[in-house]
């Protein structure tokens, strides 16, 4: 199978990356600077020209806060670029993987989401992400869709890259107690996805480590694992005044694709123990 990996400066594009490389297999990368998934004309030039089997789209407007003000250009990225991605990986006979959010829900489950629930989003940010999932599902079969949380990995746009720096700024950190979802790897994500196009799977999952916590659990957490002594304080996600309003939990159940698939994810903290030895910048 060809890969295409789309956002490959990013995070996950990253991990994507350096697996396929190791593995010997054959693909092409683009980081958001060498092909924008907003050029229409250019993205359709590429894509034909070189004829994936498979279009892993690492490629998002992830900026939260920004997206309220910003909602224009998330909509254009999340949601209508993609469909017309799909358009085009339908004309060459290549599979789409586009990744979401836990941002969908609005938190006021008391169960761990699954796929038949209802999405209600409660900043714009999330919306966009919805509407990007609507569009694919009511497009065709040659869409794979994840639903994720809480990602981290080689990069910068993490809460645990965050942590590094906060520590070096401040004397104490004050994290939300009252935020749960999953904190949740690249690695996961790469080894599953990759697994799950063998499998020729379609449609839509969640894509998430096992278990579920707080940012203020998994901050305790990875400063544990990393010997880091610095006193954290409990806070509430209303104390700190951010823009966008994010759902008080959205921790999701990832049974679907592990049945689907015959694996077992594992728990975010052991997932997080392993990673540190693998991830040079965390």
């Amino acid at each position: 199978m060809k890969y295409l990996i789309l956002g490959a400066s990013g995070q996950l594009g990253k991990e994507f990356v350096r697996r396929l490389s190791s593995e010997g297999f054959p693909f092409t990368a683009f980081s958001r600077e060498e092909l924008d998934i907003t050029n229409s004309a250019l993205l359709r030039e590429r894509v034909v020209e070189l004829r994936p089997k498979a279009v892993i789209n690492c490629t998002a407007y992830n900026q939260v806060d920004w997206a309220e003000v910003e909602y224009e250009r998330a909509l254009q990225v999340n949601a209508l670029s993609v469909l017309y991605l799909a358009m085009i990986c339908r004309e060459v006979g290549a599979i789409l993987v586009h990744y979401s959010t836990d941002y969908v829900f609005d938190g006021t489950k008391e169960d761990l989401y699954r796929e038949e629930d209802s999405p209600n989003p409660l900043n714009k940010y999330g919306w966009s992400k919805y509407i990007g999932e609507k569009l694919l599902l009511s497009f065709g079969d040659n869409c794979l869709i994840f639903r994720t949380s809480w990602v981290y990995g080689e990069g910068k746009q993490n809460f645990l890259h965050k942590l590094n720096e906060w520590v070096r700024k401040q004397d104490y950190l004050r994290i939300a107690c009252d935020e749960f979802s999953v904190p949740t790897s690249t690695r996961t994500i790469v080894e599953v996805t990759l697994l799950a196009l063998q499998k020729g799977l379609t449609g839509l999952y969640h894509l998430v480590n096992t278990g579920y916590a707080s940012r203020y659990e998994w901050a305790k957490e990875y400063f544990k694992i990393k010997g880091i002594k610095k006193f954290i304080y409990p806070a509430y996600q209303h104390e700190f005044n951010l823009p966008a309003k994010r759902p008080r939990w959205s921790a999701m159940s990832n049974e679907k694709i592990c049945k689907e698939l015959g694996i077992e994810i594992p728990e975010w903290q052991a997932q997080l123990k392993e990673d540190l030895k693998w991830f040079i910048n965390l």
